[in-house]
Parts: C-alpha cells; structure tokens; sequence
C-alpha cells in the first residue's frame, strides 16, 4: 500500500479509503441493499489487512448503524491511532427543527453523537456533506473551528458543492482565521468529468486533499450497460445521474471493456486506475461488497494507463448536467 500526505497536512493516508456506505442496517435509512454487522466485518478487517488505514463514513448512512458498525470493527481489530475515521455531518437525523444542516447547534449536537457510535473521542476527519443554503457559512465554519479546538476532530473538510461554495468557505475561514478545510469529498469518475472544470483545479491550487466519492460510477462501469444489480435497481440517485446521458455512458463503459481485455484485468481496475492517475486525486473512496472488490482497487495502484489509453477513455465524454450535489 502506498501512503501520502493528506494535501498539505502532514497527515498520511493510504492511496485508497474504504468507503463504508454499504455497512449499516437494511432498512434503516435510504439503503435497502447495505450488509448487516457480520456481513461487514471481513471487509474492514480485509482493508486493514492491505495496508488501507483510512475508512469514510457519515452520520446519515444507514441512520447512524454505520458509525456503529465502523467504530466496533476498527476497536476490536486495530488501535485508534493507527486509522484515519472520516465522517459527515448534515443530512436528516431527526424529525422538527433543529434536526439536519449546518448551524452551530446541529454541529455540536451531530458531532457529539458521531462520536458515541463510533466509540472514539476524536475523528480524524469531519466534513460537511453538502453545503446548507440555510445556515450562513460563517456559522458553519466558526462551529467546525470551535470543534476542532474542542479536540473532537483533528481536520476538517467538504464534500460535493459548487467551487464557488467553497472558494467562500475557504476565504471565510482565512479571514477569521478559523480551521481551514483541507479535502474535498467530490463526484469523479469516467462517467462524470465535471469537477476537471472548476473543483479540480481549485484543490490543486489551494493544496486541497480530493477524496473522490463513487469512482466507479456506482458499478456502471464495472460490468455491461444493460447488465444490471440489486443496488442498481434500487438506487435513487444514479438514476439522477446518468438518466440523460445514457448513449455517451454507454461508449465510455465499452471503452473500459475493451481496455480491460487488452490488459487482462478487471474493468474495476482500470477505471479506478484513471481516476488514481488524475492530477490532484489523493485517495480514492472505494466501496467493498464482495472481497475481490478490494483486491482489485489495489491491483489499480500499480496498473498504469499510457496516454492513448487514457485518450480512448476519455474520447466518448460529453458534458454533463451538474450534479452530485443533493
């Protein structure tokens, strides 16, 4: 496994962070298809194993049973500061006011919880999981200022909004001089280029660490167009995604085939070797379902595409609606 520097934070993280969504409770949250605890286990014990010290979660996944699921694991098979915890903050938690979003009451209340069901009394890395169009920024930043001070969170750091967002994030912090965010938790894949416009170029500039969220394009890009799964036909929010680009998706996805076959690999390794190769990507969040899934993200670290390669992937793209954010 390869380690690196969390963007300019002295913070080393493994090249590749298991992304914990699909751990929690079925039913409970918007995720019928996660695996139940025992389910779980043997593939956060299997990331530790290769090396992965770096795990992702959030508050909303799976209302909060992920958290659990994650804190328990990482208790029972290594030692807190050998693992960097990453989790989110601002979905729903609860019903009535006060019960999502980025106030300061929110923050102070989530955290504190974060924090019960993962057993810890720090996480690594909190981020906000999109931006809240209700809360000034400026009481966003100086709650997450005020948590890091309190020692509940080593760093802080954003996930999927407009560059805009948070160029003003990032100014507002400056000027107070509060916590600054040092990542970025954004949507990049074959499948969805957007971020390279603006959002890239701005985390590269500004020393941002960019931990790309479903670089696998929620599985499309792992099998054939019209083969399907139990996730697929449950997920909500691909269907957003991809609903209007269908003809372009199904070009890059038959690209990824026929690349793999040429090399012998898996289509999972070489599309997550192209995002691995892109200018400013730290570490990759990838999901686990089934072991070789994790096998096969860190045969991608040492698969290097060649620039034809990666201009035949890249060839078929169109733009696409902005999306990612909601």
């Amino acid at each position: 496994m390869d380690y690196v520097n969390f963007g300019r934070t002295g913070l080393e993280v493994s090249r590749l962070c298991l992304g914990c969504m699909s751990y929690g409770v079925p039913g409970r949250g918007t995720h019928p298809w996660t695996l139940e605890e025992a389910q779980s286990r043997p593939f956060i014990r299997q990331a530790l194993d290769l090396g992965i010290n770096f795990f992702d979660t959030a508050n909303v996944y799976s209302d909060g049973t992920s958290e659990e699921i994650v804190g328990r694991a990482l208790t029972d098979f290594t030692r807190r500061e050998e693992v960097v915890i990453a989790t989110k903050v601002h979905g729903r938690m609860r019903p009535g006011p006060n019960g999502q979003g980025l106030s300061r009451k929110a923050i102070f209340a989530e955290i504190d919880a974060s924090l019960r069901r993962l057993g810890t009394d720090y996480v690594d890395l909190y981020q906000i999981h999109r931006w809240d169009y209700g809360t000034p920024i400026e009481e966003t930043m100086e709650a997450l200022h005020d948590v890091v001070k309190a020692g509940k969170a080593r760093y802080i750091g954003a996930s999927s909004m407009h560059a805009w967002q948070f160029a003003k994030a990032l100014h507002v912090a400056e000027r107070n001089g509060w916590t600054r965010f040092v990542s970025m938790q954004n949507y990049v894949n074959l499948l969805y280029r957007e971020e390279e416009r603006e959002m890239l170029p701005l985390c590269r500039d500004e020393g941002i660490a960019v931990i790309p969220w479903s670089p696998l394009a929620r599985g499309r890009l792992t099998r054939d167009w019209d083969e399907s799964s139990a996730r697929a036909e449950t997920d909500e929010v691909a269907h957003k995604l991809y609903k209007n680009t269908g003809d372009a998706d199904r070009l890059v996805v038959e690209r990824v085939a026929q690349i793999a076959k040429e090399r012998n690999v898996p289509r999972a390794q070489v599309a997550l070797a192209w995002v691995l190769q892109k200018p400013g990507i730290t570490a990759p969040i990838v999901g686990a379902t089934k072991l070789a899934h994790l096998e096969d993200a860190v045969a991608a670290m040492s698969l290097k595409l060649d620039e034809n390669e990666i201009r035949r992937l890249e060839e078929p793209y169109v733009p696409h609606a902005v999306a990612g954010f909601n």
